[in-house]
């Protein structure tokens, strides 16, 4: 697997442009789309345009549909999935040939042949079914290719990894109930991936125990790299590699490194107000506070900022961990505040190719990892 030589960027250019990327988790329906912006036309304040997609030797996206528990829509968050996934398909008749919806293995190979961004949706939250199998049916007609069974909430029948954790004792269940369970089968019998990023670890060892198909995790990290209640501990590692599924790595610093997660608990809301008001007394300037506060914050931030390398330490993890086959891309761009240096926005993938074959990674185990262990799970659900 691993290989002693120096690397060129041209060899990391010409490995990363020849392999098949996929992202497994990004948020630009609900930050971008929904909103009306126009992905061909650039998006400063925001990683997510089709120039920087096309620099990032990006293939195939996975888009979020994601609201959180209470609706946009006052029809409720099935009608809030519904509305993104019209705002998806209507970007995409703008530019029929710069991006396409696939919503089977072989529309996505057409899509990379003809040189498009294939677009796959995954539902961000089994809340948006509303404990109703029919509107699960309907998604999947509607093209979703994922569902998350929770978001940081639980919901009626699966427990959340933030509730499990932090909120255990006013959980009404934990892990899956009977129909969470037939949600599942459902997934499985509808050719839709089992998402279990965000999920509880009764809800993960539930779902994995009642999946027939392999399961993903569209944007989680290593648990023992970064102990946070979002990312995945060893036993669960190789329960994934049991299952032939696949852990996407997710790209925000909180989830990456320990630091800077410690930092952010540190700036508080109580320390924020102890802050602007030390300002106010001498100043007796409230937007003079709140613009200092937001320097100070932002400084402080970026001073334990990861890096690109301990991204890959989190890839390198779960190789030597159980294997190549196991681990892939789930950025979660768009719906994180901060991102690691080196990862800045989408067209920053091929750092990820560069670490990679400094660290002696050979070009098959690469490929396996950029997109390859993503497409041979959705060759085997859909």
């Amino acid at each position: 697997m691993l290989i002693p030589f120096s690397v060129s960027a041209q060899r990391a250019a010409r490995i990363h442009n020849k392999a098949i990327l996929i992202d497994g988790h990004n948020d630009a329906t609900s930050a971008s789309i929904v909103q009306g912006r126009d992905l061909a036309e650039p998006q400063p304040d925001r990683q997510t345009d089709f120039t920087r997609w096309k620099k990032g030797g990006l293939d195939v996206q996975f888009f979020s549909i994601f609201t959180g528990p209470v609706a946009s829509n006052p029809k409720g968050v099935y009608a809030d999935a519904n509305d993104q996934i019209d705002s998806l398909e209507a970007l995409v008749r703008r530019h029929p040939k710069q991006i396409m919806l696939a919503g089977s293995y072989q529309e996505i190979k057409k899509g990379i042949r003809e040189k498009k961004l294939v677009g796959l949706i995954g539902v961000e939250g089994g809340h948006m079914i509303e404990n109703d199998l029919e509107k699960l049916n309907v998604l999947q007609k509607r093209g979703m290719r994922y569902l998350t069974l929770t978001w940081n909430n639980s919901n009626a029948w699966a427990s959340s990894a933030m509730d499990e954790t932090l909120h255990a004792d006013t959980l009404s269940h934990k892990g899956l109930t009977a129909f969470g369970r037939s949600v599942v089968e459902r997934l499985n019998q509808l050719g839709v991936l089992v998402d279990l990023s965000h999920t509880g670890e009764q809800t993960f060892y539930d779902a994995i125990a009642t999946s027939t198909k392999p399961v993903i995790l569209s944007h989680s990290s290593v648990y023992n790299l970064c102990p946070v209640f979002r990312n995945v501990k060893d036993d669960q590692i190789r329960a994934v590699a049991k299952n032939h599924g696949v852990i996407c790595i997710n790209f925000y610093s909180g989830f990456i490194s320990k630091k800077f997660e410690d930092r952010a608990a540190g700036l508080s809301d109580g320390f924020r107000k102890r802050f602007t008001d030390s300002v106010l007394i001498r100043t007796g300037d409230s937007l003079l506070a709140r613009e200092q506060w937001r320097a100070f914050y932002k400084k402080e931030l970026a001073s334990v900022r990861p890096t690109i390398s301990d991204v890959v330490d989190h890839i390198d993890y779960i190789v030597k961990l159980v294997g190549d086959d196991y681990v892939g891309i789930g950025s979660d761009y768009d719906g994180i505040g901060s991102v690691p240096v080196g990862l800045e926005d989408v067209s920053a993938y091929p750092n990820i190719t560069a670490e990679l074959l400094k660290r002696g990674y050979t070009k098959r185990s690469i490929r396996k990892i950029l997109g390859g262990n993503l497409l041979r799970v959705i060759r085997a659900s859909f």
